[in-house]
């Protein structure tokens, strides 16, 4: 499909039809899945109650969720635990969990959905590993990591061509000041193995996670990045075995264009247009 459309604020659309989508049958069509990955640009409040929104929707299908969040590695996961709890308030939760360090965007994004999780008592899990792992073996590669030092974590399965491209476009495509010079470029290759061991992190504990709760719909709040065109963490997820996952995505583009975003996920939804441009936290 080459047709460029228009996108309606308020509604989503098939990218691999470009055909409209009613929300309740998409909503109920979700809450049959064992995954629902949510994708965000991090430092955007309306992506963030969009998320939000359909977190709810997927909680009225009746469905036990679970909501896992990229944000958090998993060593803080008696931090969440203690939240859902209601053992810890807002700053508290915010120090135990050591925001400030592993993620840094202002809380104000994010209280949302951990006070939704807190009000209904949905587990929130961390999905992430530690940040000097992904460093490591993007510098030295999988083998090189001792096994106690993993983080909990099996090897990626190896990119394919058409991630390292998307990647390569993704972070500058053929910028001349870059040392690596096209995607498959061996100067690429440290970049690639960084991103995958977050790809792997997040499918490896979405995993887990539907082992130890396997009648539950986990929901992730992960980075666009890590979802697009079923690259990245749902590739991973596919390798570990785990089906009936699917991905959905906001956008803010008033058409959208068959021939560049078609499989990009598998429901896309128009953002209201006066939301576009990221809110900041002016306290």
């Amino acid at each position: 499909m080459t047709v460029t459309i228009a996108h309606k604020p308020g509604t989503w659309l098939d990218p691999q039809t470009g055909t409209e989508l009613p929300h309740g049958e998409l909503i109920a069509r979700m809450g049959g899945k064992r995954a629902v990955l949510l994708g965000e640009t991090h430092d955007r409040y309306d992506i963030h109650r969009w998320q939000l929104h359909v977190a709810a929707g997927l909680m009225a299908t009746g469905r036990r969720l679970v909501m896992g969040f990229e944000m958090f590695p998993r060593r803080v996961q008696p931090a969440l635990d203690a939240w859902i709890a209601g053992d810890l308030d807002t700053e508290d939760f915010l120090e135990q969990s050591e925001w400030k360090t592993v993620w840094g965007f202002t809380p104000e994004l994010y209280l949302p959905l951990f006070h939704f999780c807190r009000q209904f008592r949905i587990p929130m899990k961390a999905l992430n590993c530690r940040r000097p792992l992904v460093t490591e073996v993007g510098k030295f590669g999988w083998d090189a990591i001792a096994e106690e030092d993993r983080d909990g974590l099996t090897p990626a399965r190896s990119a394919t061509p058409a991630y390292r491209k998307y990647l390569f476009d993704l972070t500058g495509g053929g910028n001349p000041a870059r040392k690596a010079t096209s995607s498959d470029s061996p100067d690429f290759d440290r970049f690639v193995r960084a991103q995958q061991t977050w790809d792997r992190a997040f499918a490896c504990n979405i995993k887990e996670v539907l082992a130890e709760t396997p009648d539950a719909l986990v929901i992730g709040i992960i980075g666009r990045g890590h979802l697009e065109f079923g690259h990245g963490t749902p590739f991973q997820l596919a390798d570990l075995g785990v089906a009936e996952v699917s991905v959905l995505l906001p956008s803010d583009s008033e058409t959208f264009d068959g021939g560049r975003s078609a499989g990009i996920a598998d429901a896309l939804f128009r953002l209201d247009t006066h939301d576009r441009a990221p809110e900041r936290n002016t306290a």
